[in-house]
């Protein structure tokens, strides 16, 4: 696995916005709080065009990523917010200068596109890890965003996972991929479909019906993801909506009753995802677990 650079002071973090739009007002705490931690930020009008939903057309937010991975003196791609979009765009972008220049790449729900092509085709390593729309002036010192600064600065990130009822705890080491649920899923038999074998899978997701999400994890056990995984860890799967006629499990049930003929670990309650709390975990790198006075912990190395 290719590891990107770790930052320095001085380094330049762009911004883009390969889905949803997003107006100048709403990236000024992280600009202001980049700027402050050191480093310089860049961006251009395209990243405040409009297209309904999108920030711009397909043809204008790939010209503008396109940019972003040929400049070299951009270090790390920070994209500001998740939406819809980063597949209509995915397959017009040229990485051959990425390839030879590999730059971080950051962000987590819809950006899970990216996490998952990019490991892929390019054996590097990504960061899924909160954005510029989650930053405001009294969330600095939270762990998500704290834990973003010392993932780009090339820091081990140690977390305590608190007990879950589901939680199969049992020691575990690999490579990580995964990101949110619903993109996995409809990334499914595409070149950006994630490849899971031998590896450690997170999933997260927001906003979905229970039966939806029963309908995810069955395909993804039904096409092979759970069958040689090292670990599967769960995020948040928050906001769930059930219909008139419950469903009958929460979505952690759901996810536990798919797992429960397999023999690989199941770890809920890890800080990622659409939550206050979503801690930065690197894509690509080395990510272990294990039990350490009676509490479980996992480590997202800073290698391979």
């Amino acid at each position: 696995m290719i590891i990107p650079p770790y930052l320095s002071p001085g380094d330049t973090v762009a911004l883009a916005a390969p889905a949803r739009k997003i107006s100048k007002q709403e990236i000024l705490p992280a600009e202001s709080w980049l700027k402050s931690e050191g480093f310089n930020v860049f961006y251009d009008d395209r990243l405040f065009a409009e297209d309904h939903q999108f920030a711009g057309s397909d043809q204008v937010r790939a010209a503008y990523f396109q940019d972003l991975l040929d400049d070299d003196s951009v270090k790390l791609i920070w994209c500001v917010r998740g939406g819809y979009g980063s597949a209509r765009i995915i397959d017009q972008l040229d990485f051959t200068p990425f390839r030879q220049h590999p730059k971080w790449i950051c962000g987590y729900s819809d950006i899970t596109v990216f996490h998952s092509h990019i490991q892929r085709h390019l054996n590097t390593a990504t960061l899924h890890a909160t954005m510029p729309i989650n930053i405001s002036d009294d969330n600095l010192q939270m762990p998500a965003v704290q834990s973003f600064l010392s993932a780009v600065t090339g820091q081990d990130l140690t977390y305590e996972i608190p007990d879950h009822p589901l939680s199969r705890w049992q020691p575990f080491s690999g490579t990580l991929v995964g990101g949110n649920l619903s993109m996995l899923y409809s990334l499914m038999g595409s070149p950006s479909d994630v490849d899971t074998t031998e590896k450690v899978l997170f999933i997260e997701d927001l906003d979905e019906y229970l039966y939806h999400i029963d309908r995810m994890v069955l395909n993804l056990k039904r096409s092979g993801k759970f069958s040689h995984i090292k670990a599967l860890l769960v995020g948040h799967l928050s906001d769930m909506h059930d219909n008139t006629i419950p469903f009958g499990k929460t979505a952690e049930e759901i996810v536990a009753d798919y797992c429960r003929d397999l023999d690989f670990p199941v770890i809920f309650n890890v800080p990622v995802g659409h939550l206050a709390d979503n801690r930065a975990l690197r894509c690509g790198c080395k990510i272990e677990g294990y039990l350490q006075d009676n509490k479980f912990i996992i480590n997202s190395l800073s290698h391979d």
